[in-house]
């Protein structure tokens, strides 16, 4: 029987992961300080991190595979430094966030990335994009370059936390008419996503083929104006109530207006989700080379599939009393023009 370590294991990724080996039939060990459910049928490790004895009911165990989901440097070289010698198998889940540049489209993995961290700055976790380099520096390092980077990029699915995959299809989910639509006329705007449960299968399944190195793992290239119609598809095809494929009007918004009425881009309150922020420094951030990742086996359910799970798994008070975005007063307002 496999054995996998998962160092977290409660987020939307570490439970995704448990459940997906679980259901494969490896036996699952997760430590976990348990702020949040452990995955049932996992062995549940409550463990504080800081603490020296962090490690201590599993570091005497030779492990298949090591998937460390850390941010914190000081956390990393802790673990890798305890159970490195001990995994035959590890990998670190790093970020895109990591890179320098976010400019060039088609970049791969040899771009230059953010001066790492270092691993004693107490307030490292705060700059993720820094603090997850340092840790894919330390975890390299110890093992001699046995470690095996997976560079997510956005991270979508049913159960998103952040609502940036969810907010499209569940709003076209909703009879509320018009729908306010960022208008892109020039194809400027571009969005690359991940579906979790992808993301999941390709870290068990690259990890314990023995692969080392850096891949981006990352979705497929479309256009938002492509996502949008994805999504208005999705809520259609996925039955939900009171939605038809054409039964929206779209009120196109001018994305030069988002400083003046204070939209934010990308994600969280009163924000246009998957929106770039504008100019030219973020031209590459949705367009990041995926070939590594496809020759290493990444396989990918289709976007809209996505979508439709999204629909499909909101009850009307889970999903979507988690989704973040623009509120119908919100919504209603821009439209308007107040």
């Amino acid at each position: 029987m496999t054995n996998i370590l998962l160092l977290g294991g409660t987020g939307w990724l570490g439970k995704t992961l448990s459940g997906l080996a679980l259901d494969r039939g490896h036996q699952v060990t997760a430590l976990a300080r348990g702020t949040d459910p452990f995955v049932e049928g996992v062995d549940a490790v409550f463990s504080d991190r800081a603490m020296s004895e962090a490690y201590a009911r599993v570091e005497h165990h030779d492990w298949d595979l090591v998937v460390e989901l850390t941010s914190s440097p000081r956390f990393a070289r802790a673990a890798i430094k305890r159970l490195g010698g001990k995994a035959r198998n590890w990998v670190f889940v790093s970020s895109c966030s990591v890179y320098a540049e976010q400019s060039e489209a088609g970049a791969d993995e040899s771009a230059d990335v953010l001066k790492p961290l270092d691993a004693d700055d107490e307030e490292a976790e705060s700059d993720y994009g820094r603090a997850k380099s340092a840790c894919e520096s330390l975890s390299l390092q110890t093992r001699a370059g046995r470690t095996l980077v997976v560079r997510p990029g956005l991270i979508g699915g049913p159960g998103d936390p952040s609502g940036r995959s969810s907010y499209w299809p569940l709003r076209f989910a909703e009879s509320r008419d018009p729908v306010l639509v960022p208008a892109d006329p020039d194809g400027l705007q571009w969005v690359q996503v991940i579906d979790v449960r992808d993301l999941a299968a390709f870290i068990l399944d690259a990890g314990l083929a023995g692969h080392h190195g850096y891949v981006n793992a990352v979705g497929a290239q479309y256009q938002l104006v492509q996502v949008l119609q994805l999504a208005r598809d999705a809520a259609a095809s996925a039955g939900a109530a009171g939605t038809t494929k054409d039964g929206h009007t779209l009120h196109g918004y001018d994305l030069a207006r988002v400083a003046t009425d204070r939209v934010n881009p990308w994600a969280g309150p009163k924000s246009l989700p998957l929106v770039l922020p504008p100019g030219t420094e973020h031209e590459g951030f949705a367009r990041r080379s995926d070939a590594r990742a496809l020759a290493m086996g990444l396989h990918r359910r289709s976007l809209r599939e996505s979508f439709e799970d999204i629909v499909r798994a909101d009850d009307g008070g889970g999903i979507r009393s988690l989704r973040l975005g623009l509120s119908a007063e919100e919504e209603s307002a821009l439209i308007a023009g107040r």
